[in-house]
């Protein structure tokens, strides 16, 4: 019976570990998770979405602070548009986060950054392009492309010296989305090194419509290998969502795939970024707790645990601090939904907003908790102490845990 550690995925002239674990964001694969993939021979993700913010938390800047000062008279106008991020000072954020992380690397691995194309930021090119052009300065050894279909992304960095050197991947949800983004860049003369192949079952924002649960991971990445090997095209498959054991993840080996992204399992490590507190949500969640829901402002469907602070509240939109999800006109569909309700709530009191939320402040606040499907099994890979909470695990012990296991088998901790 084989494991995952009997495969490698070549990349390149890299040969690594075939576990990837996946960019959660806002600061949840910490850049300590993602240096302990890494540490180990797999691949490890950071996410760059609201940098500025994850750059005052990590190393006291205080890039959020001065641009709610510089725009703090703009709080009470519904419009946002004329709120704009210095791109400076974003490239500054990113090349602080992105470069001590690679400082920091040990290991065999590799660390790759998670970049969404639905963070438009009122500028959706010109920021995206900042981003992506400043992890590569700062030695990133790969960019995901995620949240989008990002059909002019690789064009945004074709002219940078890593352009060619560092490893590009694209998330997609379905063949016809690969087929439009390799026709989109074939001009480039420049394929894409992996292609994250992500199912229904995953957390966070999903790449389905309100039909998610008539799709399943197997067939799609079935159809993905026919498509490439059609075109004769030697790219390789990395499986995403709903993989929670080794045994999982070998079934995609087996049948295709060259790795397996998992992100569900590491929400309770140690080193994920999410308070102790909202671990134990993530532990004690019940299949019936989960749901997918359309609250999220970038029109994607979003899984996350009912219980979440966000789903109902009616927070001010806080642009003038991040603005991450505003349009290129300035626009976001929770600050339409909020303003309708302050038509009944003029002193913007006891305002709650049901179908929207403001995505950037409580993912800030980690308030809103998005997971994969199979969340409520994570109880099933620890312990319950004494006190009735849930032992957390080191990422380590649960990436050697897919490393290794087989049969089905979920390795519990020893008692801390």
């Amino acid at each position: 019976m084989q494991c995952v550690d009997n495969f490698r995925l070549q990349l390149g002239k890299k040969e690594v570990v075939p576990i990837v674990i996946g960019g959660m964001g806002v600061d949840i694969s910490t850049a300590e998770l993602a240096l302990e993939a890494a540490r180990l021979g797999g691949i490890g993700h950071i996410s760059d979405a609201m940098v500025p913010d994850v750059s005052d938390k990590r190393f006291n800047t205080t890039f959020v602070k001065d641009k709610t000062k510089f725009y703090k008279v703009n709080i009470p106008n519904p419009d946002k548009s004329i709120i704009q991020f210095d791109l400076g000072l974003l490239a500054e954020a990113t090349n602080l986060h992105v470069g001590a992380t690679m400082e920091a690397k040990r290991g065999d691995g590799l660390v790759f950054v998670n970049c969404m194309e639905k963070l438009t930021m009122n500028a959706p090119r010109e920021t995206l392009q900042v981003r992506m052009s400043s992890a590569l300065d700062s030695g990133i050894d790969g960019i995901t492309l995620s949240a989008g279909l990002h059909l002019g992304s690789f064009a945004l960095i074709e002219n940078h010296p890593r352009f060619r050197d560092a490893f590009l991947g694209i998330i997609v949800s379905s063949v016809r989305a690969l087929q439009i983004f390799l026709r989109k860049n074939a001009k480039l003369n420049r394929l894409p090194d992996y292609i994250i192949v992500e199912g229904p079952l995953a957390g966070g924002h999903l790449g389905f419509g309100s039909d998610w649960a008539e799709h399943d991971l197997a067939t799609i990445i079935a159809e993905v290998v026919q498509y490439l090997k059609k075109e004769n095209l030697n790219i390789p498959i990395i499986a995403a969502g709903g993989i929670f054991t080794g045994t999982d993840a070998v079934s995609f080996l087996e049948s295709g795939s060259s790795a397996d992204q998992v992100a569900t399992r590491f929400t309770v490590a140690n080193e994920c970024g999410l308070p102790s507190d909202v671990k134990q949500e993530y532990f004690k969640a019940s299949e019936k707790d989960i749901e997918v829901n359309t609250i999220s402002p970038t029109g994607y469907p979003m899984r996350m645990l009912k219980s979440s602070p966000a789903i109902g509240s009616g927070i001010r939109p806080g642009c003038e601090s991040y603005g991450y999800l505003l349009d290129g006109n300035g626009s976001c569909a929770y600050i339409t939904a909020y303003n309708r309700e302050l038509v009944f709530h003029p002193d913007g009191k006891n305002i709650s907003v049901l179908d929207k939320t403001c995505l950037c402040t409580h993912m800030s606040n980690f308030k809103c908790w998005t997971c994969g499907q199979y969340t409520y099994r994570l109880k099933d890979t620890s312990i319950k102490l004494e006190d009735g909470t849930y032992q957390t695990l080191s990422a380590e012990h649960i990436f050697k845990d897919y490393q290794y296991s087989v049969d089905q088998k979920v390795a519990l901790p020893s008692k801390a």
